[in-house]
Parts: structure tokens; sequence; C-alpha cells
């Protein structure tokens, strides 16, 4: 047989074993195996999409079930510069607007009105415009110190049943919503305030009378139907997380290719949470153009990053952990990148435990242990570190990576005592030494 038929021969042979592989292929790849990576793939999809509706659901919970945690979120509020000059300035405009200059100073008694005159005269100006400097003044020290954040908190504390009841819309209270507007009553800063102004040597002032006013704390064109989808929220509560991470697990757990799948849920709900929090900045800009002029854009601003803070920090913890769970599926997988990454931590811990034998330790009956059972000491351990970030009242993304690495590090110390002893054993009791 001639050079060219030996060649169309061996070309023949390679097509045939082509064809060979390629039956083998469809013959182990079942039809069933695309049905199960399409509802995956649904489930996987749809899971991500709950994790926005799930993270807002359990802050919506927290915000309104629990009183602790609705205080701890307002409480900063009380040293915010803007929101304190937002109430300075609507307790003056409160406190002048029932004030009626010429007949309050013809009640003063005659031997007080020179007192009140030279606590007004030092302002300089009109007799109204120092009055008002002088009542902005008493309302800034009221808003500066210590006492507003007592008011301020105990206020918040106490209006808190009353903001769930407004919120669904089974009572108002001391909290009012109105057709587009959340507002808190100032009357006990007014009180306050009157108090220093007698103080001070304006008498006058105790003969204002009892003053509500509000303080805006949310306004909506939409508020009524904001209602409906806070008491919906609420409802939900926790079990739209876990609805949607069950989903994930779910979409995982079915694909026929359960690690690449893995990867792609895990970045698929952090991208879903980075997309929540893009969403509140937006929604941030949105809401603070669409105030009235009567509104501080600043202190508004304030009470809105105040109210989404934990919310935030939700977004934050999502996003954190599906890149920590997408790396660690990737670097488990055979890819070239993940080989050596786990070949030169092998040999990190395989130089360690040959260092610590030639120094002479000696782990006696833990190495053997720790060979025997490695695989269920290692899945106790992810375990627990998924209980932890599970069971924590309310984790950061940085206690996220604190638990990743202390995860990270029980495996390194995991890994060196079930490596083989490369060190010499240690001679007997006794021995002649040479």
């Amino acid at each position: 047989m001639d050079a060219a038929g030996a060649s169309g021969d061996e070309l023949a042979a390679l097509r045939a074993r082509v064809a060979a592989l390629e039956a083998d292929r469809a013959v182990t790849r079942p039809p069933h195996h695309r049905l199960r990576s399409f509802f995956a793939a649904l489930l996987v999809v749809i899971g991500c999409v709950l994790v926005p509706l799930g993270l807002v659901a359990s802050w919506t919970s927290d915000i309104v079930g629990d009183t602790d945690r609705y205080v701890q979120t307002v409480k900063p509020l009380a040293s915010d510069p803007d929101v304190q000059a937002a109430v300075a300035n609507r307790v003056t405009s409160a406190v002048m607007e029932h004030i009626d200059l010429p007949s309050l100073l013809e009640g003063v008694a005659p031997e007080q009105r020179p007192l009140a005159a030279k606590a007004l005269g030092k302002l300089g100006g009109s007799l109204e415009s120092a009055l008002g400097s002088f009542v902005h003044d008493r309302a800034q020290d009221i808003v500066a110190s210590p006492e507003f954040e007592t008011i301020w908190t105990d206020a918040n504390r106490a209006i808190h049943t009353s903001l769930d009841r407004a919120l669904t819309g089974s009572d108002e209270g001391a909290v009012k919503i109105e057709t587009d507007t959340v507002t808190i009553d100032l009357a006990p800063v007014i009180e306050r305030v009157k108090e220093r102004l007698v103080a001070s040597g304006l008498d006058v002032a105790a003969k204002i009378p009892e003053i509500h006013t509000d303080f805006t704390v949310v306004r909506s064109k939409d508020i009524g139907k904001v209602k409906t989808a806070f008491g919906l929220l609420q409802a939900m509560g926790m079990w739209l997380p876990v609805i949607a991470v069950l989903l994930v697990a779910g979409g995982v757990l079915l694909a026929v290719h359960r690690r690449r799948t893995l990867v792609a849920a895990a970045l698929g709900v952090a991208v879903a949470a980075i997309v929540l929090g893009v969403g509140l900045t937006v929604f941030r800009t949105v809401y603070l153009n669409a105030l009235p002029a009567t509104v501080s854009p600043a202190a508004a601003g304030s009470v809105y990053d105040a109210l989404v803070r934990f919310l935030r920090t939700s977004v934050r913890v999502f996003a954190t952990l599906g890149v920590l769970i997408a790396l660690a599926a990737w670097l488990s997988g055979p890819s070239r990148p993940a080989v050596l990454a786990r070949r030169l931590w092998r040999s990190g811990i395989t130089a360690t435990r040959s260092t610590a034998d030639h120094a002479g330790m000696r782990l006696g009956p833990v190495g053997p242990f720790a060979r025997r059972y490695r695989t269920w000491i290692t899945w106790i351990l992810v375990a627990g570190a998924a209980a932890a970030v599970v069971f924590w009242p309310h984790p950061t993304a940085w206690a996220v990576v604190g638990v990743a690495l202390g995860l990270l590090f029980a495996l390194a110390v995991l890994a060196f005592l079930a490596e083989e002893s490369t060190g010499a054993e240690t001679p007997p009791r006794g021995a002649a030494q040479v």
C-alpha cells in the first residue's frame, strides 16, 4: 500500500473515531438535561430578582417591628447639623407666628421692660428681626444640646407604635400620615425653647400658648400606595429573603453543572444587591428634587440616609457574600488559574509543615485523626461559618469578610494538621547519639 492510501485510511479512521466520540457524547447527555438546565436557570433568575425585594422586606420589618432597631436608626439624626438647623428654623417660625409683639410688650410689667429691651436691643436691627434672631439662638441652643438628643430619642421611641399604626392604616396617633406627608410634632422642643426664652429674661414668652408644629420626615405624592406596599412588605418580613435564597439554592442543586451554576448564581445575587444599592442612590436624588421649597433638602437627605442606612448595609453584605461564594466555587474548579492557586496553597502548607517537622514539632494522634476525618471537619467548618452569617443579628460586609477569613484560617490549620509528616522520627529514649 502506498503512502497516499495509508494516509487516507488513517484519515478515515480518525473521522470514524470522532463520530464515535460524538455519538457517545450524545448518549451520555440525555434530553432531560436540557429540561433540568432550563428549570435550574429559571429558579436562579427568580431568586436573584427576589433578592432586592427580600432585602427591602427585611428592612421594612425591622423598621416597624423592632422599636430598638427604629430608635437606633433615627438616633444619629439628633446630632446631624442639617437636621438641627431645619428643626431650629421650624421652631423659630412657629414661635414667631404666635407672637403678637405690640400686645406682648404692652403686657410686660414696667420693671421688666428695661430687661426685655436690653436683651433684644443687643441684637440690633428692628425689634421684630431682633426678637426672631433671639428666638432662633435659643432654639439653636436647644437642638445642639444633649437635651435635644434625649427629647428626640424619647419621642421616636414613644411614637414608634403610632408610626406602625399610621403606616399600616389602622391609627394615626402622634405620627400623622397626611395626604402626602409623614410628620412628627415638635411641641416638646418648642416648650423647651419657651422655657429657655423665659430663663434668658424674656418673661413674655411664658404667655405664648401651646404650639404644635410638624417636622417632615417623609414626603411623597403617592403616600397611599406607599402605605399599601409597606403593609405588604411588612407581612413578607424575613420570609421573602429566605424564599429567594432557597430558590437560588434549588436552581444550583437542579443544575447539571453545579459548580458553574453556583458561580453564576452567586454573581447574580451580588449584581441584584448592587442594583438595589444603585436604585437607592438614584431614588435619593429624585426624591430630593421633588421636595417643595419649604422642606430643607439637606435635612431631608440626612433623614433619607439614616432611614436606609441598614438597608445599604444589607446590600453590601449580600454583594460581598455573593462575590466570596463565587470566588470559592471558581477556585474549586478545573480551570488553569484555579488549579495553580490550589497548588500554591498546598505547596505553602507542605513547606510550613516540613519546617515545623524539622523544628521538632510532633502532633501525635492529632495528625492521623485530621487526615481520617478531614472531609467531615471541612464541612463542619463551612457549616459553622454559614451559620455564623445567617444567625448574626445584623451583620455588616466587614463581618462577612471576617467570617470568610476565619474560615480560611481554620481550613489552613486543618490542612496543616492533616499533612503527612516529612521530618525525621524522634529517636527512642536512651538511644545512642552519634
